[in-house]
């Protein structure tokens, strides 16, 4: 096999790994009324259930990060995706809520050892100049996981149950796991091809290892790194708290929906992902020439979409939220393809899946935050009839205007990236 077609199938394995994180991440949303139901819980214990998918996700993105760049991508992606083919299993066999939150610890410190890696494997694979559009089609793939988890899960669960259909995409994302030990390797030379060589030139700077403390004091004491990190954690404790848990009920509750109907309303998020990432990709690399103002416009769009359904919460008619939800994760893809991008640029090779993993926890723990508190102020409203009221969902959703905001300011203070490596080429033309 060429080097191209043995790239692009690795890259192949590795999207399909994060498309089924996408599946793990978010498919409470579809599922969540049931499973209040079947395990006799409320809306504050559903959201710690849902969460706990994200606490050990972000305490894995250090782990990540070091062990990608001491132990290897593949391994740790493989040893950690079957753990999470094992929660997901336990999580379809729990009778407990207790049970259930073991279960989705377990899917979490999985499935928090997909990306770093594989972002790691593609910068030894992929040129520089590719992997800004490389890592907007594995987002793309993330959203396909995404929808995965809407409508599809939906179905799925009326065919058999939620905990069947648990249980057969644990058995599923176990078998990915087989596939990616057998198929992909770190770095061209395991594989008999030369290296790539072609590092960033804002990244090239030595090839002296760099230790793992020294490492992560590199990346936490760089105050440019934090901009990147604040609008990670302030954008996702909306909405991973949105697509992961609280859009379901909302759509049930408010607009009486069945958990079909509910399915595919949220897979226009998934959608909107699928189309944003690559959209804003092509913003920044072929129009704007700048991540930093992607950035400002995406999250200043994600502000002002969301303000809609703060104030007008029960007000929307159904083709509105099919659009409302598209345009909402749309908005808000951008920061896989230029914060991602701007992070690993700024600091050397050798620490690169350390870079990343230490900006990945931000999304999660904010996701972590939102979800639960989410649900205890919806639990503090009152449920009517087992349905929370819709003066509930709008008085938290303007609360969430707050974090949305913070992200806009953020993303303000970003530092840019692209310009420098546009004239790098030119002058090396």
């Amino acid at each position: 096999m060429s080097f191209v077609k043995y790239r692009y199938l690795i890259f192949v394995l590795l999207g399909t790994a994060y498309l089924l994180v996408f599946f793990h991440r978010l498919a409470p949303a579809v599922v969540a009324v049931d499973m209040m139901t079947d395990l006799k819980t409320g809306g504050a214990l559903m959201g710690l259930l849902a969460s706990a998918y994200f606490y050990p996700y972000a305490l894995m993105q250090i782990p990540a990060g070091l062990l990608s760049d001491s132990w290897g991508p593949r391994r740790s992606i493989v040893f950690f995706f079957a753990l999470a083919a094992a929660g997901s299993v336990g999580l379809g066999l729990a009778h407990t809520v207790g049970g259930a939150i073991v279960a989705r610890v377990l899917v979490g410190m999985g499935a928090g050892m997909v990306f770093v890696p594989t972002l790691k494997i593609l910068t030894h694979w992929f040129e520089w100049s590719k992997f800004s559009r490389m890592s907007g089609l594995l987002m793309s793939l993330g959203g396909i996981g995404a929808f995965s988890a809407a409508t599809p899960l939906a179905l799925m669960s009326d065919a058999i149950t939620w905990r069947g259909s648990m249980i057969v995409m644990g058995a599923f994302t176990l078998i990915v796991a087989g596939l990616i030990w057998l198929l992909v390797r770190d770095t061209p030379k395991q594989s008999g091809f030369p290296p790539l060589n072609d590092y960033s030139p804002s990244n090239t700077a030595g090839t002296e290892k760099i230790g793992v403390l020294d490492g992560i004091f590199l990346v936490v004491k760089n105050r440019l790194f934090w901009p990147t990190a604040m609008c990670n954690f302030f954008g996702a404790l909306v909405s991973l708290s949105i697509n992961g848990l609280w859009g379901g009920p909302f759509l049930m509750h408010v607009y009486g929906m069945s958990r079909a109907q509910a399915g595919g309303v949220l897979s226009m998020m998934a959608i909107g992902l699928i189309f944003g990432a690559p959209f804003w990709n092509w913003l920044s690399h072929s129009v704007l020439y700048s991540r930093k103002k992607i950035l400002m416009i995406s999250q200043l769009s994600g502000l002002c979409i969301f303000g809609l359904l703060a104030f007008f919460t029960g007000n929307f008619t159904k083709a509105e939220l099919y659009l409302w939800f598209f345009f909402f994760n749309f908005s808000l893809s951008s920061i896989v393809v230029a914060g991602y991008s701007a992070v690993k640029d700024s600091f050397p090779i050798q620490i690169s899946g350390t870079a990343t993993g230490i900006l990945n926890i931000f999304p999660f723990v904010g996701a972590a935050l939102g979800q639960p508190l989410i649900g205890w102020y919806l639990d503090s409203a009152g449920a009517v009839g087992g349905r929370y009221p819709v003066h509930a969902y709008s008085a938290v959703f303007k609360i969430c205007l707050i974090s949305l905001l913070a992200a806009v300011v953020a993303s303000t203070l970003v530092k840019e990236t692209l310009p420098k490596r546009r004239a790098a080429v030119k002058k090396s033309a």
